[in-house]
């Protein structure tokens, strides 16, 4: 793969300095906000973590016209979410993009710091249930979690942290666009005595720009708060639904480029009907003069169905789980030094079935892909971690932190259908299995230069298998090949503020990541398996007082397969060395503006550079870059309006591009389009 392309783009555009605008109100918020400072999270985070955190913060995640979460998290360094269709993704962070079980597990997501799924029940698609919208902040940390953080922050955690309710200003906001998209996001609070509360709601409508494939999406989040003489208390529920026509891939090389064949829809019988609902609550009080005790509480009810058309057979799947569990924290802060000992459980109970409603193929000889039941099964878990972390302050600039975390999985899995081998299909017998994980983090900062940090970081992350990675095997697959996958991470970094307005971030880093289990372009497991991943990010944001603004970031990246596949009986061979497929190397967004009075105007930019579509590194896409205007007007004191134009210069290009059974296949980019809408604040 030719690095000059890249290359030359890393150097022109961190000369040019054209980078993006993070909000309206950035001229404000660079004299107030610095990079460094972290926001909050979970139950107790300090503010200062030797580690690379990034943050998107409430004025851009409530920015008007923005329909996917990819368009908020791929702003932030080492972050590649690719849409697909409708709400449907795959994430990347430090990573390659991942799919099935390694694309379930390798990322924790939060809500308020609570993890949205049991460990062993992810979704690929997991952002699209977090109601991101109305959230105050949004943070990601890239690379292994830390001591807090348990199984799948293999490469990474997205939390999303919802608005207090004391903090939630009601609006109505209305938009609609040329691909007959239409939202509508609202809000509501109050407050009596001690007690406050707001409601937040999200309704959209997609009529999709490509055949076959409109959506459907409602989102809620109702949170209570109260201040008492003790303890604190509060109580959240979320919940959302989507109904989903969903199109395919279309396949051919470079068929993408063609915008009346990137409006077909290979698969209008494909959809995915998803729903979730929680609810979740936190008790804290003080303990004596430096302690601090928390309990948050929740439940998790989760259920999904959906045609996989990028299967050959295109099976019907239906999936969900129920789980409550605990998260419990004792803090203490001293002079020199904060510990934090904590004790987390959650028991859950889901299930998988898998249908092929037609038979596949043109000749009844073929029993590859056989009709009627190729999974039915039940797995309960039940999970126990504790941790402890200590932050000590061993000079005036030098800050360590050391913390390590234990975690136990049992699983107890039960099938409803016969066991044994069924075409390409193995159902495994009844039987119990256990996992066990233990993830270190140390660290260092060093505050020695006013508005800068030095940091060094070591983590851990690790993940128990998903129970699709042990029990929807292959017909050539070993019972419970799965095993704890384990990354190692070594990151260096500096942070801080230059002159007094640039904001900057630069980290580099090294992970390694064992017992990697996967699955090839013909969907066919691969156990054990070994990666390197290296790479460095650079962020930069400066606003001045004239109202010119600019920020972005530049990501390079470096993921390798560290192990050789046999020639023989496989669908693709794999060499060490290779680059892992679906990983650029070069990312960027970047973008600039003007602000004044009464509104502002920017211009974004994202970049994706090339990467090899399969493992063999035999096949290419090369990548593209799009535009994006954004203009917003306040129109009154309670009004705004906005314009958004996307794809500015109508470029042809691929969401997702892979290579699968034989094919290049691709979710085509959306053409140029308009999104118009006015907010009203109350």
């Amino acid at each position: 793969m030719s690095r000059y392309k890249g290359a030359q783009f890393l150097t022109v555009s961190v000369c040019a300095l054209g980078l993006q605008v993070n909000s309206p109100a950035i001229a404000q918020e660079a004299e107030e906000v610095k990079v460094l400072e972290v926001q909050n999270v979970s139950v107790a985070r300090p503010d200062i973590d030797p580690g690379s955190i990034s943050r998107v913060p409430q004025s851009v995640l409530n920015q008007i016209g923005r329909d996917h979460p990819a368009e908020v998290v791929n702003t932030l360094p080492g972050v590649n979410i690719q849409m697909n269709s409708g709400q449907e993704h795959l994430i990347a962070l430090r990573s390659p993009v991942l799919t099935a079980g390694a694309g379930q597990g390798s990322f924790l997501i939060q809500l308020d710091g609570v993890p949205t799924r049991a460990a062993a029940f992810g979704n690929v698609n997991a952002l699209f249930e977090l109601p991101y919208e109305g959230a105050s902040n949004l943070e990601v940390v890239r690379g292994p979690g830390g001591a807090r953080h348990g199984s799948n922050a293999v490469h990474g955690v997205i939390n999303v942290l919802s608005k207090a309710p004391e903090n939630v200003e009601p609006f109505i906001q209305l938009s609609a666009g040329s691909l007959a998209r239409a939202r509508i996001d609202g809000a509501i609070s109050g407050e009596q005595e001690d007690i406050a509360w707001s409601g937040f709601a999200s309704l959209q409508h997609d009529d999709g720009w490509r055949d076959d494939s409109g959506l459907d999406q409602q989102k809620i989040a109702f949170k209570v708060s109260n201040k008492g003489k003790v303890w604190n208390l509060g109580a959240g529920v979320f919940g959302s639904n989507l109904h989903q026509e969903t199109a395919g891939f279309i396949q051919g090389d470079n068929v993408y480029k063609d915008q009346d064949t990137a409006e077909t829809n290979p698969n209008p019988e494909a959809f995915r009907d998803a729903w979730t609902a929680r609810i979740q609550a936190k008790a804290s009080r003080d303990v004596g003069e430096n302690g601090e005790l928390n309990f948050v509480p929740f439940a998790i009810t989760q259920h999904m169905i959906f045609r996989q058309h990028f299967l050959p057979y295109k099976g019907i799947e239906k999936n969900g789980h129920d789980s409550v569990g605990l998260l419990s924290r004792y803090n203490n802060k001293g002079k020199n030094i904060d510990w934090t000992l904590g004790i987390d459980a959650q028991w859950a109970s889901g299930y998988l079935k898998e249908i092929q409603p037609e038979p596949f193929g043109f000749f009844p000889s073929d029993t590859r892909f056989p009709v009627g039941i190729h999974y039915d099964y039940e797995v309960d878990t039940l999970t126990f971690a504790g941790f402890a972390e200590a932050r000590v302050q061993a000079t005036e600039n030098l800050l360590i932190l050391a913390g390590v975390r234990a975690e136990t999985h049992r699983y107890e899995y039960a099938t409803n259908t016969p066991a044994g081998i069924n075409g390409r299909f193995q159902v495994p017998s009844d039987r119990d299995d256990n996992f066990d994980l233990l993830t270190p983090k140390f660290g260092l900062v060093w505050t020695g230069v006013d508005d800068t940090e030095i940091y060094a970081n070591f983590s851990r992350g690790e993940r128990a298998p998903q129970a699709s990675d042990l029990y929807r095997l292959q017909s050539l697959q070993n019972v419970a090949e799965a095993d704890v996958e384990s990354n190692d991470s070594v990151e260096i970094g500096i942070r801080g503020r230059l002159a007094g307005y640039v904001n900057y971030d630069v980290a580099a880093y090294s992970m390694q990541k064992s017992d990697f289990f996967f699955r090839d372009a013909n969907r066919l497991n691969v156990a054990d398996g070994k990666t390197d991943h290296n790479g460095i990010e650079i962020a930069l944001a400066s606003a001045n007082n004239l109202g010119f603004v600019w920020s972005g970031q530049v990501s390079y990246g470096d993921h390798t397969y560290e192990f050789d596949r046999a020639v023989n009986n496989v669908s693709e061979v794999i060499s060490n060395g290779n680059q892992i497929d679906t990983s650029p190397e070069w990312l960027a967004d970047l973008g600039a503006g003007y602000i004044w009075n009464t509104g502002a105007v920017r211009w974004d930019l994202e970049y994706v550079g090339e990467y090899f579509t399969n493992a063999a590194n035999s096949r290419t896409y090369p990548g593209h870059t799009i535009h994006q205007i954004r203009l917003d007007q306040q129109i009154s004191d309670n009004v705004k309006g906005f314009v958004v134009i996307r794809n500015v210069f109508d470029e042809r290009y691929a969401d997702r591009a892979d290579f699968a059974f034989g094919n290049d296949r691709y979710f085509p980019g959306e053409p140029a389009n308009l999104m118009l809408g006015l907010r009203f604040g109350y």
